[in-house]
């Protein structure tokens, strides 16, 4: 326990530091980094269960699809929106073309399939964060944005964790993921709530003027739901790979990957949610 609160006491150093003193681009190529290291590891569990995807050819696909929408829009080019489609589709025929040089004539569907797999789920997915920093029109606001999503998210499964212990009876994914309960569920979406509400409120002037403390509120206990749902896709996924942590590179929590499993679904759902303020 001691080594996840001194682990997770720098990361939210580091994070404060990017977003808030170097500014946007330090926050995206922070962002970059989980997501990519996120999607190695990721691609390592496929590997365990005996899966073959390209893996240095999927991350640097992966790269491609957080860096290049936000460049393009930062360079102000030309139908700089319609680039994200544009690129998941390139990524598409890349892979395609790739399976006909270095694989067997047996493996090339599921080795295709594995690295689109890993694209899509892992740096797609959390590209949202990135094109959450500039959906306001303001950086700034778009940065608030993303720390009330990853504040909210993360902290369920703080809060999951301590209420669990305290007072978990019943199991809420015995198979999947025996220690979490719906006791603890329960208090980690009280605890979003509390934070999501807390953050509008006492920060207020730094958020876009449609993000009030009433949708701060709101929205916090969808974005909880769906990132105990992302944190237990994770959890089926180690343990079809026979693995208890995705990595080991992050001391008392494990991979890029443990850290940044409740984020993946709730990146686009919380972008989903802002668009439709806006």
């Amino acid at each position: 326990m001691t080594k996840r609160i001194i682990s997770t006491l720098v990361l939210w150093i580091v994070t404060i530091i990017c977003f808030f003193y170097i500014g946007p681009d330090a926050a995206v190529w922070l962002l970059a980094v989980l997501a990519l290291s996120s999607q190695y590891e990721f691609y390592s569990l496929l590997e365990k269960m005996g899966r073959r995807p390209f893996k240095k050819f999927g991350i640097f696909l992966g790269g491609v699809i957080i860096f290049a929408p936000y460049y393009a829009n930062k360079l102000e080019l030309s139908h700089a929106e319609g680039v994200q489609s544009g690129i998941i589709a390139v990524t598409i025929v890349a892979c395609c073309l790739r399976i006909f040089r270095e694989r067997q004539v047996a493996e090339r569907i599921e080795t295709l399939g594995s690295t689109l797999l890993g694209l899509i789920y892992v740096p797609f997915m959390l590209g949202f964060l990135v094109r959450m920093i500039e959906l306001p029109g303001d950086p700034k606001q778009g940065l608030m944005l993303v720390v009330w999503l990853v504040v909210t998210a993360k902290f369920t499964d703080v809060g999951a964790l301590l209420v669990g212990k305290a007072f978990g009876r019943h199991a809420m994914s015995p198979i999947t993921s025996p220690k979490k309960t719906w006791e603890g569920a329960i208090g980690g979406c009280l605890v979003s709530i509390g934070l999501g509400f807390s953050l509008t409120f006492f920060a207020q002037e730094y958020y876009p003027p449609f993000f009030t403390p009433l949708w701060g509120t709101l929205l916090a206990l969808p974005i909880a739901v769906i990132s105990i749902i992302s944190d237990l896709v994770e959890s089926m996924l180690k343990r079809m790979a026979d693995q208890k942590d995705s990595g080991s590179s992050i001391p008392g929590i494990g991979g890029s990957f443990d850290l940044t499993d409740s984020l993946i679904l709730a990146a686009p759902t919380g972008y989903l949610f802002f668009g439709f303020l806006t």
